[in-house]
C-alpha cells in the first residue's frame, strides 16, 4: 500500500541542507513510483523542484521554521495534508509536531557552540531538540559520529537511530568544462584569479575555525615567500560574508594578511565548482562536523584535501585526506604545506579522494530511506 509522505522542504535553496534536500528528492524520484510525495516550501521555491515525476507535488507554506508560531501553525497545515508520514530533514522540530514523522540530525554544533545566547534561549533550544528527538518514529543521523552524539544527548542508546550517509550533489561527480577550457578561465578572469591558491568552501561559524585557518594560511605564505610556485600564495574563502563575524577579520588583520585573504560569498555551483578543480589544496579544519559534505566535493573535483582528525571527518575521508589537529595552527599548516610541496603525496590523494567520493551514493541514501519511511509508518 502506497503512503503519502510529506518532506520539509522550506530549506531547499540553502547551503548544505538544500544540498540534501535536492539530492534526496531527485534521487526518491529515480527509484520510487509507488508512493505519493508532498514537498511543502515557499512560492519561490517551485522551480527548484519542477521536472519531478507525477507521484510528486508541491505545497506552499510561507512561514519560516524560526517563527515561533511556526510550532503551532506548521503542524495544524500538516493535518490538512492528511499525511502517513512527515520527513523532517532539519533538526527544527515543531513543539507541537504531529507523529509519526522521522527528522534527519546533521550535527549538533548549535548545542555545542552557543555563540553567544542567553542560557534561557539555550535550554528552550535543548528542550526542543530533545522532544523532536523523543517523539520520533525514526532519527536520521548523517555519520556514526553524529549517531553516537544523538545517543549520549538521550542519554542511552536508542534502536530507533539509523546511520544513512550523505553524498556529494551528483553534479560533481560527472565531468564538468574540461580542465582549462575557455568557460572556466572566463570564470577565473571575473574573480581576478591568476595566482596559486588554497580554498575554504562552508559557512564561517565559530566551530568552523576560520580563525586558525587565516593564522596556518600565514604561516604558511611566510615559509614559501621563496618558493618559485607558491610566493603568491593566496587563500580564498566561499560562503558567508566576512562582515557577520569579527573573530575572522581580527585573525585576518592580526595576521597581517589582509591583501592575500579573499571572501567570495556564495557563488553559482559552476562557479564553485571551477574553484575546486583550480585549487592548489582544499582546507577544512572545522572542529565539529555532523557530515563534512565540502571536503567530499572538493574530492570529487580532484583536489587534495587537508581536513581535521576529529568529529566525523575522519569517518567520511578515510585514508583520501591530510588529517590534522584542528586545534593546532602548525599542525594545520604542516599538514597545508605537505600537500603542496610533495607532488607524490597530491597524486596519491588525487586518486584516492576520486575513490573516496564515488563511494558515497544519493540512489543508495534514497534506498536506505525509504526503508525508514516504510518502519516509520508502521508498514
Amino acid at each position: 500500500m502506497a503512503l503519502h509522505i510529506v518532506m520539509d522542504a522550506r530549506h531547499i535553496r540553502d547551503f548544505g541542507i538544500g544540498t540534501y534536500i535536492r539530492s534526496l528528492v531527485h534521487a526518491l524520484s529515480a527509484i520510487d513510483e509507488t508512493n505519493q510525495y508532498t514537498l511543502v516550501s515557499g512560492a519561490g521555491d517551485v522551480r527548484t523542484l519542477a521536472g519531478l515525476p507525477e507521484n510528486f507535488r508541491n505545497a506552499i507554506y510561507t512561514r519560516s521554521d524560526s517563527e515561533y508560531l511556526d510550532n503551532i501553525v506548521f503542524p495544524f497545515y500538516l493535518r490538512g495534508l492528511s499525511p502517513d508520514l512527515v520527513h523532517i530533514p532539519l533538526n527544527r522540530v515543531p513543539l507541537l509536531m504531529m507523529r509519526p514523522y522521522v527528522v534527519t540530525i546533521h550535527d549538533m554544533a548549535n548545542l555545542f557552540f552557543e555563540e553567544g545566547r542567553s542560557d534561557f534561549r539555550m535550554q528552550m533550544r535543548r528542550f526542543r531538540f530533545r522532544r523532536g528527538l523523543q517523539r520520533a518514529s525514526r532519527v536520521v543521523a548523517v555519520s556514526e559520529a553524529t549517531k553516537r552524539e544523538v545517543e549520549s544527548f538521550l542519554g542511552a542508546p536508542s534502536e530507533h537511530i539509523r546511520r544513512v550517509y550523505n553524498a556529494p550533489d551528483p553534479d560533481f561527480l560527472t565531468p564538468g568544462a574540461p580542465a582549462g577550457s575557455e568557460a572556466q578561465l572566463r570564470t577565473l578572469e571575473r574573480y581576478q584569479i591568476d595566482y596559486p591558491f588554497l580554498l575554504y568552501a562552508g559557512n564561517i561559524r565559530r566551530h568552523k575555525n576560520i580563525p586558525r585557518l587565516v593564522e596556518a594560511f600565514a604561516v604558511v605564505r611566510d615559509q614559501l615567500a621563496a618558493h618559485p610556485v607558491y610566493k603568491d600564495l593566496r587563500l580564498v574563502i566561499i560562503g558567508d560574508t566576512i562582515s557577520q563575524f569579527p573573530a575572522v577579520r581580527q585573525a585576518v588583520i592580526k595576521s597581517r594578511v589582509e591583501h592575500a585573504v579573499r571572501f567570495l560569498g556564495f557563488v553559482p555551483f559552476e562557479t564553485l565548482r571551477c574553484f575546486y578543480e583550480y585549487a592548489a589544496a582544499f582546507v577544512f579544519p572545522s572542529r565539529h562536523e555532523g557530515f563534512g559534505l565540502p571536503p567530499l566535493e572538493a574530492m570529487a573535483c580532484g583536489t587534495p584535501v587537508v581536513t581535521s582528525n576529529v568529529s566525523s571527518l575522519p569517518e567520511v575521508v578515510g585514508d583520501a585526506a591530510v588529517l590534522v589537529n584542528p586545534e593546532n595552527v602548525f599542525d594545520i599548516a604542516r599538514g597545508i604545506r605537505e600537500v603542496l610541496l610533495d607532488e607524490g603525496l597530491r597524486a596519491e590523494l588525487v586518486r584516492r579522494g576520486r575513490e573516496q567520493a564515488a563511494r558515497f551514493s544519493w540512489e543508495r541514501t534514497a534506498r536506505q530511506m525509504l526503508e525508514i519511511y516504510q518502519e516509520a509508518a508502521g508498514r
